[in-house]
């Protein structure tokens, strides 16, 4: 398993394209942070909340763009075929593919710990919250997580990348804001709008990117990753 996720990571960084988008995650929110209007320097206190608010919504590109090619290149090639001939099981490819591409995402993840430096020593007295940093952080991770697993699940329906990227970039799209937006409805009845909002991603991110980490919480996001990952082991099933 580690021989694949080891071979995710090579093909990923082999190409010039995966370099360019891992700068590209990091130049917009860095211009977000501190380049564009209501940047962190016109806040006049030392936070992050820009980019912990932006980075979701980066990413909902960035990983469908990282999890295209695991399932759908190898269908297309029909190197899918010499892959089963290997002792690994369905479990451990799924495994193996999900760990590169999350690795990836951790690795363009780092370089962000730059920005809380740069923010906490421009502070004037008093610098970042690091507990609330720290959570937020690990919020970010988890969320990078589900929408890795998620995007693996759409790459394993077809042998388009293009498809599998569109579906993907859909598929986290609704479950990270679409339960907050059906929540909203006024039509609702009172007290099911909450647990609509509970059922998706935003509300948890949320939930541990104010540093209170809540086993609910981390419950919820693995029982996502390991409901997806059931998801694709029965597509691989059917192949």
């Amino acid at each position: 398993m580690w021989a694949l996720c080891k071979k995710e990571l090579s093909q990923f960084f082999s190409s010039l394209s995966g370099y360019i988008a891992i700068a590209v995650f990091l130049l917009v929110n860095g211009l977000v942070l501190f380049v564009f209007e209501n940047n962190v320097l016109d806040f006049g206190y030392a936070t992050l909340d820009r980019f912990f608010e932006l980075a979701p919504w980066i990413l909902l590109l960035l990983i469908p763009a990282i999890t295209m090619r695991s399932f759908a290149e190898e269908f297309r090639t029909g190197t899918w075929e010499v892959l089963r001939t290997q002792p690994l099981t369905d479990w451990q490819i799924i495994g193996g593919k999900f760990a590169g591409a999350f690795l990836v995402v951790a690795i363009a993840l780092c370089p962000t710990f730059l920005y809380s430096c740069i923010v906490h020593a421009l502070a004037a007295d008093q610098g970042l919250d690091w507990g609330a940093t720290i959570g937020s952080y690990l919020g970010l991770y988890l969320l990078a997580a589900v929408f890795t697993v998620i995007g693996i699940w759409c790459s394993s329906m077809t042998a388009n990348t293009i498809v599998a990227f569109l579906l993907a970039a859909l598929s986290t799209a609704a479950f990270y804001y679409g339960f907050h937006a059906i929540s909203l409805l006024p039509t609702l009845p009172a007290g099911l709008d909450y647990w609509i909002e509970w059922m998706g991603i935003d509300f948890h991110y949320r939930s541990i990117s104010r540093g209170l980490i809540v086993s609910t919480d981390l419950i919820y996001v693995t029982s996502i990753c390991f409901l997806f990952f059931l998801f694709t082991n029965r597509n691989l099933r059917k192949r």
